[in-house]
């Protein structure tokens, strides 16, 4: 029975080898979302695909699918991204946007603002490759609208707990309460609850976050950000992601 063959564009965010001369491939696509691929026999010299996939390769690529698997059957190559695998700075930004991707959002769930999203991070990136400021800025950009498209947004406007607005005093970051909440409601939890997970987060740092989700990369990519309310911001990033991952594995 002849196997029906599915083409789409993807972003190699990921790959592992797998048996003697196999490679499977993590993708995410324009039209069916994270998908994984392997790839027959690709590790031999005498692979006529192996030239055209690679991690963090910009493809068109062909598959079937199998009893148990996708099976990798044709690539075009659209873009190595060569600038990315020139500086390292660049190298290790989209690896870390690659594995939150690959780690948080569903297989083959297609959302066409991810994908959005993700092509044009990694345009940026290799355009501005040499600017270690820049690329951290454009990383902050992808993983905090990531969050958002995936439902995961903090609360950044009104206290999660008392539902006041935030004034421009004192904040800590709860994961666990949603959001940015207030010095008020941050002392009770923890004098009601020890294990009550927050930390002090500037102001400054709020307003970036706020920014980021709300205008359009043009505009992250000019922000000049002081090395404190980077560093401020690198923190947040980590424990949101750090709870993220642990819920989405406690659902699983």
């Amino acid at each position: 029975m002849a196997h029906q063959h599915y083409r789409t564009k993807g972003i190699v965010l990921a790959k592992k080898d797998s048996g003697e001369a196999d490679q499977i491939f993590i993708l995410y696509t324009q039209n069916f979302g994270k998908i994984e691929v392997v790839g027959k026999s690709i590790r031999k010299i005498t692979s006529k695909l192996k030239a055209g996939i690679d991690v963090f390769y910009f493809i068109e690529v062909e598959f079937i699918q199998g009893k148990r698997q996708k099976i990798l059957t044709d690539t075009i190559l659209l873009e190595k991204f060569l600038n990315i695998r020139k500086f390292p700075e660049a190298l290790f930004i989209f690896s870390q946007i690659s594995g939150v991707v690959s780690r948080l959002i569903p297989a083959e769930k297609m959302d066409e603002a991810v994908w959005n999203l993700l092509l044009e991070t990694i345009k940026k990136i290799n355009d501005l490759s040499f600017k270690k400021l820049k690329l951290e800025i454009l990383c902050h950009y992808f993983l905090w609208n990531f969050f958002s498209l995936l439902g995961y947004s903090p609360e950044l406007y009104s206290c999660p707990i008392c539902s006041s607005k935030l004034l421009p005093e004192t904040f800590f970051l709860s994961p666990e309460a949603g959001g940015v909440v207030c010095w008020q409601c941050c002392n009770k939890e923890k004098k009601e609850n020890q294990s009550f997970l927050a930390f002090k987060i500037e102001v400054g740092a709020v307003k970036l976050i706020r920014f980021l989700v709300k205008e359009p990369i043009e505009k992250a990519e000019r922000l000049n950000i002081w090395e404190k309310d980077l560093q401020n911001l690198n923190k947040a990033l980590d424990t949101y992601f750090s709870f993220l991952t642990e819920s989405c594995c406690a659902e699983s």
